[in-house]
């Protein structure tokens, strides 16, 4: 079959990958191998630059354990240059969410071992929910009984999900209809969510070709979180795309205290 890379939707759209994923077309991902990673590293050590990773959440994805392993080849060839690799214990915009504080944390003097230790401690504090309105490919991935796909699917049923302490993904709820779904995460968030209403940081959300529902959801935080910092939106890519398919909705914020 067709191999592709994930290139963030620069060769190959998230639109093209739903798009064939709706015709009936297989696909599927592949972990990053242990040589693509020294492969990507190597001229950065070779420059005299040291190496700070987050990986893919090893809950789903098997790249921290080879990132690990690149890292332990490398060390052989570069002792005197340092390889950090954290797992984020995150997908999606919630991966980006760890990213982009690590970096403010990086522009604010912290040395490697100092954000390897910020992002250990803080990394479950990045709340992720989600809902979706078309089960097909949560059934196909096993997520959701074939069964209850089916029941769902009659009683207009969204599922709500979350991401685990451990990084994996897991039915919490269900909710009927998209608009509960929605009230649902906001309710969540203001149980969860980093000084109540009165939070002050970030918001991601990402879609699979539902940007409207993706607004919608934005809107709504809005609304009641007034002071929030900014909320961006994001599509989901294909490397979790493949799992979710179309009609899903991933918000994520800072928590107060560590989920689970």
């Amino acid at each position: 079959g067709e191999q592709c890379k994930d290139d963030f939707g620069r060769t190959n759209t998230p639109a093209d990958l739903y798009r064939k994923m709706l015709e009936g077309q297989s696909c599927r991902t592949s972990q990053i191998s242990v040589g693509q990673y020294m492969s990507f590293w190597k001229p950065f050590l070779e420059a005299e630059q040291d190496v700070f990773h987050l990986t893919l959440s090893s809950g789903i994805s098997g790249s921290y354990e080879s990132a690990v392993s690149a890292r332990e080849e490398l060390k052989k060839e570069f002792p005197n240059r340092t390889i950090v690799v954290v797992d984020s214990l995150q997908a999606s915009a919630g991966y980006g969410l760890l990213v982009d504080k690590v970096a403010d944390k990086r522009d604010e003097g912290l040395t490697l071992k100092e954000l390897e230790a910020w992002a250990l401690e803080n990394r479950k504090r990045v709340y992720a929910w989600f809902f979706s309105t078309d089960l097909t490919f949560f059934i196909r991935g096993g997520r959701i009984s074939k069964a209850a796909g089916l029941l769902g699917g009659m009683l207009n049923i969204c599922p709500v999900m979350d991401v685990e302490p451990d990084g994996s993904l897991a039915v919490k709820e269900k909710a009927r209809g998209r608009k509960k779904a929605e009230r649902r995460i906001i309710e969540i968030m203001q149980d969860t969510c980093e000084n109540g209403l009165d939070y002050t940081d970030k918001v991601f959300i990402s879609n699979s070709e539902c940007l409207a529902d993706a607004k919608s959801v934005a809107e709504k935080i809005r609304s009641h979180f007034p002071q929030v910092k900014s909320i961006d939106i994001f599509d989901i890519g294909a490397t979790i795309g493949v799992h979710t398919g179309p009609g899903t909705v991933a918000t994520f914020w800072w928590g107060t205290k560590e989920r689970g």
